[in-house]
C-alpha cells in the first residue's frame, strides 16, 4: 500500500492532482487531501472518484507543530506534494500582503519537507509546486548568491530578511523586485534545491525523487487577477497530467533530481 499527501488541495491544481492520483493508484494506496477549511476539505474528499481511497485531512501548513504531528501519526509515506498557496492581490501594498504570502508559499513548504522529509520511504516523490518564475534570473544577479548553493536554514535566513525589508520599506534598496511572488519562488526553489543536496547520492541509490514542479500557466482563482490573456491557459486538471506521470513515473532521472522541472523537462537554475 502507498500513502499520498497533497497539501493545498480542496481546489485548483492540488485538487486535481488528488483526482489524478486517485485515478492512476492502486485501490489498497490512500491519497490524503488536505486543507486549512475543514468544510471544503471534506466536501473535496467526498467528490473524488477514483482507484484509489481518498481521506480529507485538516491541516494548517503555516502550523509546523501540526505539519509534524501528522507526519509522526503517518510513520512513512511514499508520495508528498506541497502546494498550498496563499493569495496575492494586483494593486495591493506590499507589506500588506508580504506575511500571509511567505507564511504558506514558503514556510509552508518547509515545514511540509522538514516533516515528511525524513519519513519519506526508498523510491518515494517529495514535491513542491513551484513556478518557472523560481530561477536565478528573476533576480538581479548580485542577490544570485543568497541562494545559490544555500542550506535550507540559509534560505529561510534570507527568507525572513527579505520579509522585513518588505515591511521597513528598504527591499528595493536592497536589489529585491518589487512583485513579492518573484523572491518567493526563488527561494521555494531554493529550499527544494537545499534539501535535494543533502539527500542525492542515498536518494537516487534508493530510486527516490526530490524536485520542483512548474505546472505552467493554469487557469486558476489564484492566477486570474495577474494575467489577460488565458487562451494558451491550462485547466488545472490538463496541468497535472506531467506531474502525475513524473510522480507515478517508474524511474528517477538523475538529471531532474533536485530541480525545477515544468512539462517533464528540467529548467535551469542560473
Amino acid at each position: 500500500m502507498r500513502t499520498a499527501l497533497v497539501t493545498g488541495a480542496n481546489q485548483g491544481i492540488g485538487y486535481a492532482l488528488v483526482e489524478e492520483l486517485a485515478k492512476r493508484m492502486n485501490p489498497e494506496d490512500l491519497v490524503l487531501l488536505t486543507g486549512r477549511n475543514p468544510e471544503r476539505v471534506a466536501a473535496g474528499a467526498a467528490r473524488v472518484e477514483g482507484m484509489a481511497r481518498v481521506e480529507g485531512r485538516v491541516l494548517d501548513v503555516t502550523d509546523g507543530d501540526a505539519v509534524a504531528r501528522l507526519a509522526e501519526e503517518l510513520g512513512g509515506v511514499d508520495i508528498v506534494v506541497s502546494n498550498a498557496v496563499g493569495p496575492l492581490e494586483p494593486g495591493k501594498p506590499a507589506r500588506e500582503q508580504v506575511d500571509e504570502f511567505v507564511d504558506v508559499a514558503n514556510l509552508g513548504a518547509q515545514h511540509v519537507v522538514r516533516a515528511f522529509g525524513p519519513i519519506l520511504r526508498p523510491g518515494g516523490r517529495l514535491i513542491v509546486v513551484a513556478s518557472s518564475l523560481g530561477t536565478l534570473a528573476q533576480l538581479p544577479e548580485e542577490l544570485w548568491d543568497r541562494f545559490d548553493g544555500a542550506s535550507l536554514e540559509d534560505v529561510e535566513k534570507v527568507v525572513e530578511e527579505w520579509r522585513t525589508a518588505v515591511h521597513d520599506g528598504s527591499a528595493q534598496q536592497q536589489g529585491w523586485p518589487e512583485w513579492i511572488n518573484l523572491p518567493s519562488k526563488v527561494a521555494q526553489v531554493a529550499a527544494v534545491r537545499a534539501v535535494a543536496a543533502e539527500r542525492r547520492e542515498r536518494d537516487l541509490a534508493e530510486n527516490t525523487l526530490v524536485a520542483s514542479i512548474c505546472p505552467g500557466l493554469v487557469d486558476t482563482r489564484a492566477s486570474r487577477p495577474w494575467f489577460d490573456d488565458f487562451s494558451q491557459a491550462k485547466s488545472p486538471a490538463e496541468a497535472v497530467v506531467p506531474i502525475a506521470d513524473l510522480i507515478l513515473a517508474d524511474g528517477v532521472d538523475p538529471a531532474g533530481y533536485g530541480e525545477l522541472i515544468r512539462d517533464g523537462e528540467v529548467l535551469p537554475w542560473k
